[in-house]
């Protein structure tokens, strides 16, 4: 690219985020237009929740990209997954998760080819990652700027867009790796991207070390976290001690109280309620096994706090099926409970979870 060309491009930049700033309580363009609020019946049936001070409203199904990678056990081919992308977005799903991490497995690219022509109808979400190789734990010793702004680069270019809705500071690897000034530091350097009408909207994500994310969200400096949240205490390789959902509590809480957007993950608890319950309890009943996802984001449901549920879904009848429990509103009921705490039990005595470390 040309010094000219970079110039202009850096010009449009700017003048985006002087638009975004000026406009801070609009969603993403078009959204809430008669045009979209025609070609987006879809959405309707699906309940709207407003992601905090962002002021954006969205459905309140996420499409987890984690869900997308083959070698995370996605059977479908690349083509496939670009449709599967495609389906969720035509039966009403407008918040779309991701990661540079999972691009190196394809989920920022399919994400990007599949919502072409459409990007200005949805919400994404990616992250930046910090990882020391060639330290043990990953642990990094100092903020590299420039890897900050070739991360938000490398975004934008696997997502085929000129900017990205929210960026999060990935929580791992990335806040785990890091300290609460470190992911300052980061923020800082994502606050420039900011400006530059790269960035919209920065937060950052925890799957548990709650008492930095806690910090985090005291800062002020964050529009949105990311919330491990579900019924198994669990976060990306650990359960929760009590110790830990305490914290993490104290931190929805505290999001809450400072009107930030907040968004669960592990709502089926990495699949452990939804697409691998059945290798993690055998024998379980079938017919029973696939009431289990329903009932968990049912139970989410019940906290008017959360904005959205993020969830990974590998093929359209898990689209379809969440879909359905959204659309249908039941309230969380007795029998979802005693599901949920029957399989649970059953879980927590599996080789599967008892391999797990409590923190």
């Amino acid at each position: 690219m040309s010094n000219r060309d970079q110039r202009c491009r850096l010009s449009r930049r700017q003048a985006l985020g002087h638009m975004v700033r000026a406009a801070a309580a609009v969603v993403a363009p078009n959204l809430g237009s008669a045009v979209q609020a025609e070609e987006d019946r879809a959405t309707r049936s699906i309940p709207v929740r407003l992601l905090g001070k962002t002021g954006v409203k969205l459905p309140i199904l996420g499409y987890g990209g984690a869900a997308l990678p083959k070698v995370w056990g996605n059977p479908l081919s690349t083509k496939d997954r670009v449709k599967l992308v495609r389906y969720a977005y035509d039966r009403g799903v407008r918040y779309f998760d991701t990661a540079i991490s999972y691009s190196y497995r394809d989920s920022q690219a399919i994400i990007g080819t599949a919502l072409k022509g459409v990007r200005d109808r949805v919400f994404i979400t990616t992250k930046v990652d910090f990882w020391d190789l060639s330290k043990p734990d990953g642990r990094i010793t100092k903020v590299d700027r420039k890897e900050v702004a070739r991360q938000v680069e490398v975004n934008l270019r696997e997502l085929q867009s000129d900017h990205i809705d929210a960026i999060l500071i990935h929580g791992t690897p990335g806040v785990e790796q890091m300290t609460v000034e470190q992911c300052l530091e980061v923020q800082d350097a994502l606050a420039r991207a900011r400006d530059q009408g790269k960035v919209r909207f920065i937060g950052f994500s925890a799957h548990h070390y709650f008492d930095k994310a806690l910090a985090l969200i005291n800062s002020g400096k964050f529009d949105l976290c990311m919330l491990a949240y579900g019924y198994l205490p669990r976060g990306h390789s650990r359960l929760f001690s009590a110790r830990t959902i305490k914290l993490r509590n104290a931190c929805l809480a505290r999001a809450h109280e400072l009107q930030m957007g907040i968004v669960a993950m592990k709502v089926l608890g990495a699949g452990m309620l939804g697409a691998w319950s059945g290798y993690i309890v055998p024998g379980f009943d079938k017919r029973r096994l696939k009431e289990l996802p329903a009932a968990a984001i049912r139970y989410a449901l019940q906290d008017g706090r959360i904005h959205m549920l993020t969830i990974g879904m590998r093929l359209k009848e898990e689209i379809d099926a969440n879909l359905k429990t959204l659309t249908n509103r039941g309230a969380y009921s007795a029998e979802d409970r005693a599901l949920l705490a029957e399989y649970s039990a059953k879980a927590f005595d599996s080789e599967a979870i008892k391999k797990m470390p409590v923190e």
